[in-house]
């Protein structure tokens, strides 16, 4: 098994560089991670690395899913059947800008609990999960005949806490489901103190600066071995800003200071993927940063799994330590299918019968408290009172149109700088109505317990207000019946297709805002056209079918088209 000893990785007792990248199975279609691996074995790489995200594999309490994009062993055996090492990354938190780092929603229906620490309501739920995942991994672990050779206990810990009881807790968690492996924890160089355990080897999470950051590992664990267990060479987006690059030679040259170094590295991202559904994370500094659904990365694949010029310069550099293999060429084609016309539409307010549950209770309460996890929530209530009353938007997380008495009157959103809004109500009697978007929980620091909703009693007009409806639509299933008679937006449009040959694709939105696509019933992901920089959701062609296909648009704010096009190339702005 991998072990350590003078500064250095040994496995079966021989000096082991591990050269490793990055791939998040949860990220792609289960039909291309064999084009995947293959890539990253043809670099020349002899290692893959995974998170393991826990809401993923229960989203729902005591609800486990291990199959489709949840089938971690059938990644784990398409890498071994490639000669391929893993490096697995367990729960509970991920961070990987993914939904609240990984971390299930239904944990924020306790408010008592308190996450990434030795609360025993936070333990056991570990454990359970724990229980059910663990002991697949057994039969993978090198010493039994399988590929795994590392195992990290928590994530970047050092960056959020200092509860070495629930760092210890873990540890011991590995030891009772009899996963005797090499573990180790990452930080970034200014917090390996809080995150790292005494017996257990620390690794490096940067993206430059390697003589530094390194000299504060030796002073920290002298003798440490050199390990970059996230090689940053990109960064992730977020709704109204900018497409993040990195310099492909200048990526390169600071992996060719590590090589020189002997240092093992794991690249983060080797490959990104998507974040397809309500999946996308968020971080929450100053404002509150939405992360889009291209999981891009300007990594050394891109988001569809094209190799890159980043790609092409490091094997450069691999290829003056190592022999490098022959490229793999990758028979996966993109095609452009042309307009897809929408002729059918309804709005979301005549489909709650069908797609929305309903609670009624004497207060708003949170997603979380009425067992939801994503998508949109409908907080009706009865306003008697005539006149324009204040609120503050604060109660809103995070997105929220406001209808009066059936008509639209605003949209707030928390990052709005103007907190205080009034509304208008003109009769003696009205319906209040506030459709909320759940954008996407924080995924790091300290707004991890980011409920979603109304987070608490709307004071309106310096009064609370009492008895509300509420509609959960997590849009799991889609309207069956495309007929109704509310104008109003948000509004779900279908058109049907069919292609030829099943090849990826870009679904174009021009002339939409904002909200979602589905292709045969699969949630691609969130659109947000007038924000950027993603103005094209990535169509895996394996989703389409060669005969007939449904193509749904949940737009929330306005289109000024009723058809989309398809198209051969991305658009990140």
């Amino acid at each position: 098994m991998l072990t350590t000893r003078n500064s250095e990785f040994y496995l079966d007792d021989q000096p082991f560089q591990i050269l490793s990248g990055g791939i998040h199975y949860f990220r792609i279609i289960p039909e291309y991670w064999e084009d995947r691996l293959r890539k990253l074995k043809a670099l020349g790489l002899n290692t893959v690395e995974t998170y393991i995200p826990w809401n993923v594999h229960e989203a729902k309490k005591g609800d486990f899913n291990f199959s489709g994009l949840a089938d971690i062993e059938k990644f784990i055996e398409l890498a071994d059947q490639l000669d391929l090492y893993v490096i697995l990354r367990p729960s509970p938190y991920i961070c990987a800008e993914w939904e609240m780092g990984g971390l299930p929603a239904w944990l924020l229906k306790d408010n008592d609990i308190v996450l990434r620490s030795s609360h025993p309501t936070f333990l056991n739920h570990v454990e359970e999960y724990f229980d059910a995942l663990l002991p697949k991994f057994k039969r993978y672990l090198y010493q039994n005949g399988g590929p795994v050779i590392a195992m990290q206990i928590e994530n970047e810990y050092g960056a959020y806490g200092n509860d070495q009881a629930y760092l210890e807790f873990l540890k011991q968690q590995y030891q009772k489901h009899e996963l005797h492996t090499f573990l180790f924890t990452s930080d970034g160089p200014d917090f390996i103190e809080q995150g790292s355990l005494p017996d257990v080897t620390t690794t490096l999470n940067f993206g430059s600066k390697v003589e530094s950051a390194f000299a504060t590992l030796d002073a920290y664990k002298p003798g440490s071995p050199r390990m970059v267990t996230e090689f940053w060479i990109g960064w992730f987006d977020y709704w109204t800003g900018k497409h993040h690059t990195r310099n492909a030679q200048d990526a390169a040259d600071v992996f060719r200071e590590l090589m020189e170094r002997k240092s093992s590295v794991n690249f983060y991202m080797f490959h990104g993927g998507t974040n397809f559904g309500f999946m996308n994370g968020a971080n929450h500094y100053d404002i509150y940063y939405p992360t889009i659904t291209s999981y891009d990365y300007d990594s050394l694949l891109s988001e569809s799994g094209e190799v890159t010029e980043k790609y092409k310069k490091v094997k450069e550099v691999l290829s003056d330590y190592i022999e490098v293999p022959e490229d793999y060429h990758s028979q996966i084609e993109t095609k452009d299918y042309g307009e897809v016309e929408l002729k059918e539409s309804v709005s979301l307010f005549d489909t709650f019968p069908q797609l929305g549950r309903k609670v009624t209770h004497i207060a708003p309460l949170t997603m979380e408290k009425i067992d939801q996890a994503y998508g949109y929530i409908l907080y009706k209530t009865n306003v008697n009172r005539q006149g324009e009353l204040s609120f503050n938007i604060d109660a809103i997380q995070d997105r929220a149109f406001i209808y009066i008495n059936g008509e639209y009157v605003d949209t707030v959103y928390k990052n709005d700088e103007i907190k205080e809004r009034k509304l208008n109500f003109l009769h003696q009697e009205n319906v209040l109505e506030i459709l909320i978007e759940n954008m996407g929980r924080a995924n790091y620091g300290e707004h991890l317990t980011d409920q979603k909703g109304l987070v608490k009693n709307l004071w309106l007009g310096e009064q609370y207000w009492f008895d509300w409806e509420m509609y959960a639509i997590e849009l799991e299933t889609l309207p069956q019946s495309f007929t109704g008679s509310d104008t109003r937006y948000p509004r779900f449009f279908k058109g049907n297709f069919t292609v030829d040959v099943q090849a990826d694709t870009y679904v174009d939105l021009t002339g939409f805002s904002k909200g979602n696509v589905f292709i045969n019933g699969f949630n691609l992901g969130r659109y947000w056209v007038t924000a950027g920089p993603q103005q094209r959701l990535y169509l895996p062609g394996p989703l389409l079918k060669q005969e007939e296909n449904e193509l749904v648009v949940l737009e929330l704010e306005n289109a000024d088209e009723k058809k989309i096009k398809l198209v051969d190339t991305p658009k990140l702005t």
